[in-house]
């Protein structure tokens, strides 16, 4: 693994400099070798992006899709890849697919981001005791004596 760590890390030598052929054809060997390397397989669908070259971009998301189903990457990569395309509504469902890993991965962000007490969602109030309105048919003990 440390063989395939160290050609990945060649591969994305050539990504951050701009040579995306090198680094496609870098990702593509060790893909060959090592089919179950995640980053390899995202990276590969990125650098085609890059290229401008959006089919082969979806078509290597896709891949990364089927090793990782529910990675908020994958999806967020496949719904730039799809915008760029021009299928938006593709775009859209990957982006809510993107959305729905943060949740999965992250079960209490919605309520509770930072761990700060102000930030958390109000708690719910009891409900207020029930008043009954007082009963004018009925007669007051004591009633006050009539002034004039």
């Amino acid at each position: 693994m440390a063989e395939a760590n160290e050609r990945y890390d060649d591969a994305m030598f050539d990504f951050s400099r701009g040579d995306y052929d090198s680094a496609i054809a870098k990702l593509k060997s060790l893909l060959e070798s090592a089919p179950d390397h995640f980053d390899a397989q995202l990276s590969l669908g990125m650098a085609h992006y890059r290229k401008g070259d959006y089919a082969a971009a979806i078509a290597e998301g896709h891949k990364a899709e089927k090793m990782r189903p529910h990675d908020q990457l994958v999806h967020t990569n496949l719904s730039l890849f799809y915008m760029k395309a021009g299928d938006k509504k593709t775009a859209e469902h990957h982006g809510l697919q993107a959305r729905i890993a943060s949740w999965r991965a992250n079960p209490t962000a919605a309520s509770d981001v930072t761990g700060d007490p102000e930030l958390q969602m109000a708690k719910q109030k009891p409900p207020a005791p029930v008043k009954f309105p007082s009963m004018p048919w009925k007669k007051k003990a004591n009633p006050e004596p009539d002034k004039k």
